[in-house]
């Protein structure tokens, strides 16, 4: 084959992959369809891709809706993908006053945008802060949530457990009691840091994304970021016995947990089989810290369609 016949070959079929390709084909930053939806007064933000049964996302601090991205382009060919940002964060609304940020707050907001989009159920997924929202929705409205997905924050149970009688765990939750007994203003509120725009995005390694992230904390709320904590971080001690146990759930379940995490320690995820009666499937990720839905990106995406489809 001459030089000028493979390189059409080669043109052709790089046009073929892009084509039929959609995680290179979407782009959440450009393609997605933004909207709000009304909790009360409180505007929450949400950004949205693909269609099919609905799967809400939501992320966790310090971050926003675009911690999805990659997970929006692979699913969005089977589904109706929306992320949100939660209240507090970038498009989404910052009511003054901390019991704003209490719990209940924060998982009505998520049933809000259910009911909004013309959904009376979900597939839930939540990281980190997001993650705790997600099981508090499971528990309180169980007949919102057709599938559970959580990335990287243990079920109650496992972190009471944990937060009471793991030396590691409790040493990894400082940074949780200086938010929660700090002030955004505080020099070294932030890991021995300032709570900036620029410091909250230091753990972004993508330099585009990262300019994105500070856009968005430029539009955030400091306060309420904290107020996350201060309304809604278990304290620890004592006997884990001496906790209420969390309902019982009866839901599909996956967890992923990033195993590189420095701030949640995976023994916590021990059990987790015991407080679902239906089917669990735990994924550990070696390699992949605490933000494992962008460090192992194509794990994640592939593994959370193949068990969404499979459910």
């Amino acid at each position: 084959m001459n030089p000028r016949a493979r390189l059409a070959n080669m043109c052709g079929f790089l046009c073929c992959f892009l084509l039929f390709s959609p995680w290179l084909r979407a782009d959440p930053w450009q393609d997605a369809e933004h909207g709000y939806a009304d909790n009360n007064g409180v505007k929450i933000h949400y950004a949205t891709m693909g269609s099919g049964p609905l799967v809400v996302m939501i992320h966790g601090f310090p971050d926003f809706w675009y911690s999805w991205r990659h997970q929006m382009e692979g699913l969005s060919d089977y589904f109706k993908v929306v992320a949100i940002d939660q209240r507090g964060y970038n498009q989404s609304d910052s009511p003054e006053g901390g019991s704003n940020y209490a719990m209940q707050n924060l998982v009505a907001d998520v049933a809000t945008v259910i009911r909004h989009l013309g959904e009376d159920s979900a597939t839930i997924v939540g990281h980190d802060w997001g993650g705790a929202v997600a099981w508090q929705f499971a528990f309180a409205l169980p007949q919102m949530v057709d599938k559970l997905v959580i990335l990287n924050l243990p079920h109650p149970n496992g972190m009471g457990r944990e937060m009471a009688s793991n030396a590691e765990q409790q040493q990894n939750s400082n940074y949780a009691r200086v938010f929660i007994e700090g002030s955004p203003s505080d020099p070294d509120i932030f890991f021995g840091g300032p709570m900036t725009p620029q410091t909250l995005s230091s753990w972004v390694t993508d330099p585009a994304a990262r300019q994105r992230y500070v856009e968005a904390f430029e539009q955030s709320d400091f306060d309420a970021m904290l107020a996350y904590y201060k309304q809604n971080y278990p304290r620890g001690g004592g006997s884990a016995a001496a906790a209420p146990a969390a309902p019982q759930l009866d839901v599909p379940l996956l967890v992923f947990h990033g195993l590189d995490d420095t701030a949640l320690h995976s023994d916590g995820l021990n059990n987790t089989w015991d407080w679902n009666d239906s089917s669990t499937t735990i994924v550990a990720v070696p390699g992949a810290s605490h933000f494992v839905q962008q460090d192992a990106a194509e794990t994640v995406t592939s593994t959370m369609r193949w068990w969404l489809l499979s459910q």
